[in-house]
């Protein structure tokens, strides 16, 4: 089977050209719609629909950085978030613990300039994490490296997924 990169013609990369993944997706659903296959027979309906379904994914992991990281790693032989290998640096596991706090404490108070404050700190280490990924990437450092890199910018993009929710909770 081809490796999602293969599926979109784009090189095995962290940086990849966005706007040629989404013009590469449109042409592969064009070509394989379900709805192409109306009147063929049921194996041909089957095989548009598994490879919707390829098309989709592949374009899900590819366009998200945290998941063509995670995917790219999983290419290399790594699994990130392999429930065995938890380990991460003190200093993280601190700031993790300290964010949380904070958010909760924005949570109890309701305080909404705090919450916007804090979903633009968010933000800013969410660029911060993808800008090492992809320096990595790009200087071919430890795999392991990036991995940990991986797992930070999964917690950042929960915690931003929880302040955006309870600023749309308050609104």
């Amino acid at each position: 089977m081809e490796n999602y990169f293969e599926l979109f013609s784009l090189a095995a990369d962290f940086d990849i050209n966005i706007t040629k993944l989404n013009i590469e997706y449109q042409q592969q659903v064009v070509k394989f719609h379900p709805d192409k296959f109306v009147s063929g027979s049921n194996k041909e309906r089957a095989l548009a629909l598994q490879n919707t379904s390829l098309i989709n994914t592949a374009f899900d992991t590819l366009k998200s950085p945290l998941n063509r990281a995670s995917y790219l790693l999983e290419l290399n032989g790594i699994n990130v978030f392999d429930e065995k290998d938890t380990t991460m640096t003190v200093d993280f596991l601190m700031s993790q613990i300290e964010l949380r706090e904070v958010l909760e404490s924005i949570q109890i108070s309701k305080d909404e300039t705090a919450l916007d404050n804090f979903t633009e700190r968010i933000d800013e280490k969410i660029k911060h994490n993808i800008d090492s990924i992809r320096a990595s990437f790009a200087n071919i450092k430890a795999l392991n490296e990036i991995k940990d890199l991986v797992r930070e910018l999964k917690f950042y993009e929960q915690l931003n997924v929880h302040a955006k929710q309870l600023m749309d909770e308050w609104l």
